[in-house]
């Protein structure tokens, strides 16, 4: 039996649900989210609970139970509160600026890199250093944020590229005379 999936997941004030048979539509202050449900899992919608139940004991039913309601749980968080994902920079010269509907970089490249900023993302810069994403797709967020550390992935030796806010780098110790 699935610990994740059995627990309801609770709806706050201000954020509506509309089911209409496998698809879910989610409603809130930072815009609409919808997704078309698994046939394995049946979902309700009642008490400002959203249930997910499995529609039989197979195994695959039983694996996307989980799965799903993890997935209603971020759908209903992303409309209420949204998704942040921040990325720091480092090295001489790297930084960022958002430029109308694009994301200027200075990665050490000849060139700078423009990066298109994808409909329902936000993107700013606090610093020239320091980017911060968000939006309330958890899987958009989070891909726009591993392409933009694509760009320049941190190195071992110095430190430099773009690295999630959170990660540790692990260094290398350079060359011995």
């Amino acid at each position: 039996m699935s610990r994740v999936g059995k627990n309801p997941v609770s709806v706050p004030q201000g954020v509506t649900c509309l089911l209409n048979g496998q698809e879910i539509k989610i409603k809130g202050k930072n815009g609409e989210l919808s997704a078309l449900a698994s046939k394995e899992v049946q979902v309700t919608c009642e008490n400002n609970e959203i249930l997910v139940r499995p529609i039989d004991e197979s195994k695959q039913a039983r694996m996307l139970w989980g799965t799903w309601k993890n997935r209603i749980k971020n759908m209903v968080q992303g409309v209420h509160e949204g998704f942040t994902i921040r990325l720091d920079i480092n090295g001489v010269g790297y930084r960022a600026a958002v430029e109308g509907n694009a994301l200027k970089l200075q990665l050490g490249y000849s060139h700078d890199i423009l990066y298109p900023i994808p409909q329902g993302i936000k993107i700013s810069c606090e610093k020239p250093t320091a980017i911060a994403i968000f939006g309330a797709d958890r899987q958009r967020v989070g891909q726009v944020a591993a392409e933009i550390r694509a760009y320049r992935k941190p190195e071992p030796y110095k430190g430099k590229g773009i690295k999630y806010d959170n990660e540790h780098i692990v260094r290398k110790e350079g060359k011995k005379k």
